[in-house]
């Protein structure tokens, strides 16, 4: 009888179990790409095989060791308990040996591009600038923007090799660092500083019911977080101006089309030179930290550990 898992994909065969063979080696490198992956299409993708091979090399895996080794999902494929404690004990090993096994020194071989991703904002005003110099070291970069969500997933399909989050990742299927933490700050133009005076202080967000909100979108996601941070109080607004780029919003404001709330590093230089005004000074301001998200393991390939490092010592510089 043909043993088949939940979702219709043949299962591991009755009676076979760990006693039938030690794992071939070109299995387990397979099995280390897909979980590094989060999927088994990146996973073939970074071996340069098909993904009838490489799910065919994971079946046979699994029925040597008697044990799955990913639950499939809609997207991608999410490493069991087990799989974790087989990439802990065989990481190490494994990337020791591709190295040994690499190109001769002095071989003259492109380097692969780092494939890093995040927020448009922060990757356009703090980490090109910083990564700028490592260009001229050979690396090459790509370039990709987007939310966070959806990139921590595109991260796990194999898209990314690096990913700059507003959220700490959960679970174990990526690893992550802390890289900075941003201060929001409640500005508005010179006009409406005028008119606002020091009413905020005591009025509290009532002060602001009649003023134009400028958001990321329309949902309000950070001037949500400010009101409910700083003034315990829940928005219920409809933004004046939506735009999905937080220069833009600092554009706007600064035009005088109504006030937000924007990252400080984002508007340092706006506050110093008037252009903007910090309507709201509170003793605890709202602080975001961002996270440099990476999947398990060694990195693919030298250059992408460059460019890690290479932020995480900027950010604690900057600390």
């Amino acid at each position: 009888m043909d043993d088949r898992n939940s979702d219709g994909t043949p299962g591991i065969p009755a009676g076979t179990g760990a006693g039938s063979g030690p794992p071939d080696l070109n299995q387990l490198r397979t099995f280390l790409a897909v979980y590094r992956a989060g999927a088994f299409t990146a996973g073939a993708r970074t071996l340069g095989l098909s993904q009838p091979t490489v799910t065919a090399q994971i079946r046979a895996l699994e029925g040597r060791l008697g044990r799955e080794l990913f639950e499939r999902l809609p997207r991608g494929a999410a490493p069991t308990p087990f799989a974790d404690d087989l990439a802990a004990r065989i990481t190490a090993p494994l990337d020791a040996l591709g190295a040994a096994a690499g190109p001769p020194a002095g071989e003259d071989a492109p380097a692969e591009p780092v494939r890093l991703a995040g927020p448009a904002e922060y990757l356009t005003h703090t980490v090109l600038p910083a990564l700028a110099p490592l260009v001229e070291r050979g690396v090459r970069l790509r370039i990709a923007f987007g939310l966070t969500d959806g990139l921590l997933d595109e991260l796990r399909a194999g898209r990314h090799d690096l990913v700059v989050s507003t959220v700490r990742p959960r679970g174990r299927s990526l690893a992550w660092l802390p890289l900075s933490d941003e201060e929001f700050v409640l500005v508005g133009a010179p006009v409406w500083a005028r008119r606002l005076g020091g009413r905020i202080a005591s009025e509290g967000p009532g002060a602001l019911r009649d003023v134009p909100l400028v958001a990321y979108a329309e949902d309000l996601p950070i001037l949500r977080r400010y009101w409910r941070h700083v003034f315990g109080r829940r928005l219920t607004a409809v933004p004046a101006v939506t735009v999905p780029d937080l220069r833009a919003v600092r554009a706007a404001v600064a035009g005088g089309a109504g006030v937000s709330v924007l990252p400080r590093y984002l508007c340092e230089a706006e506050l110093a030179s008037g252009a903007l005004v910090p309507l709201h000074l509170p003793e605890d301001p709202p602080i975001n930290t961002g996270f440099l998200v990476r999947r398990p393991g060694a990195p693919a390939h030298p250059h992408v550990a460059l460019v890690g490092d290479r932020l995480a010592r900027r950010a604690r510089e900057a600390g």
